[in-house]
């Protein structure tokens, strides 16, 4: 598989999303919260860059537009899915969330011209099924359809409309450009949020402060300038499903510092869940019929 600039970009993306679990666990400050110091501190920091290097260019109504809605679906899917990490095992709202390649073909067949592959489909499958192995059979029988589980989800979805809106408009407008209006329309939206929910604005510890800081410089600007530069030159179906592979990098990481165990199951699941990726990567066309018929 060629290493082209786009896929390099998205495994740099994926590095850089995969602590983002691990953060939020450490529950340091609340999930709502947490969700807007993520989007403020990164315009904050981004907004001096564009301004006076002259790489804001200001889109036509349009897509100036739908980049604002980008930034209240993705700053709504960051809210929930941190309440649901919160609420629940951090195992169910990853599994949960990560359904949205499912959400993402589902779109794509409906509205986009760029219909999903036979290899998309094929790929999804095999990497859900990795996904199902990582987490353990035995996950599905303590399975709570509660709030934490409508949220999970939700977080998916929104997610999915999300990665298919910003396609649509990085078609037309540059990433830094995008970046800075959806991260403004982020960071305004979830103050309103936070302001009206009575929500802590302050009172954290020094170390809280410093993840909050880098949830901003990591897994918000360096992740998702990488994402969505994948975005605009890849198809967001492959993207979505690529991003499975934080659960892989995730489950390191939190073997590295939360002394969380890895199985053997664990590692089963993760090669299904790389490998049903890889197909997606397949130039030729995958025929079951041809795969099965008899030579």
């Amino acid at each position: 598989m060629k290493l082209t600039k786009p896929r390099l970009a998205l495994i740099c993306g994926i590095l850089c999303i995969s602590i983002f679990p691990i953060l939020v666990k450490l529950r340091l400050t609340p999930g709502l919260i947490s969700a807007f110091y993520r989007m403020f501190f990164a315009v904050i920091l981004l907004l001096p860059y564009v301004l006076f290097s002259g790489n804001f260019k200001i889109p036509n109504l349009k897509f100036t537009l739908l980049a604002v809605l980008c930034g209240v679906l993705f700053s709504s899917d960051v809210a929930v899915w941190n309440i649901a990490i919160q609420d629940s095992s951090a195992t169910q709202a990853s599994l949960l969330t990560n359904l949205s390649p499912v959400w993402v073909g589902i779109g794509s067949f409906l509205f986009l011209k760029s219909k999903p592959a036979t290899n998309f489909w094929i790929g999804t499958i095999v990497s859900l099924f990795g996904m199902i192995t990582l987490v353990g059979f035995e996950f599905f029988i303590d399975l709570n359809f509660d709030q934490a589980f409508l949220f999970a989800v939700l977080s998916g979805i929104l997610y999915s409309i999300y990665l298919l809106v910003s396609k649509n408009v990085l078609s037309e407008v540059d990433v830094l450009s995008f970046m800075t209006i959806s991260l403004t329309a982020s960071s305004i939206y979830l103050g309103i949020l936070c302001y009206s929910l009575d929500e802590p604005f302050t009172g954290f510890s020094n170390t809280g402060w410093f993840v909050l800081v880098l949830q901003a410089v990591i897994c918000q600007l360096c992740a998702w300038l990488s994402i969505s530069y994948a975005t605009q030159h890849m198809r967001a179906t492959r993207v979505s499903l690529s991003l499975l592979s934080q659960a892989v990098i995730t489950s390191i990481l939190a073997w590295l510092f939360l002394e969380e165990k890895i199985t053997l199951q664990m590692v089963f699941g993760g090669i299904i869940l790389l490998f049903g990726i890889r197909i997606t990567f397949y130039d030729k066309t995958i025929s079951l019929k041809r795969l099965f018929s008899k030579n």
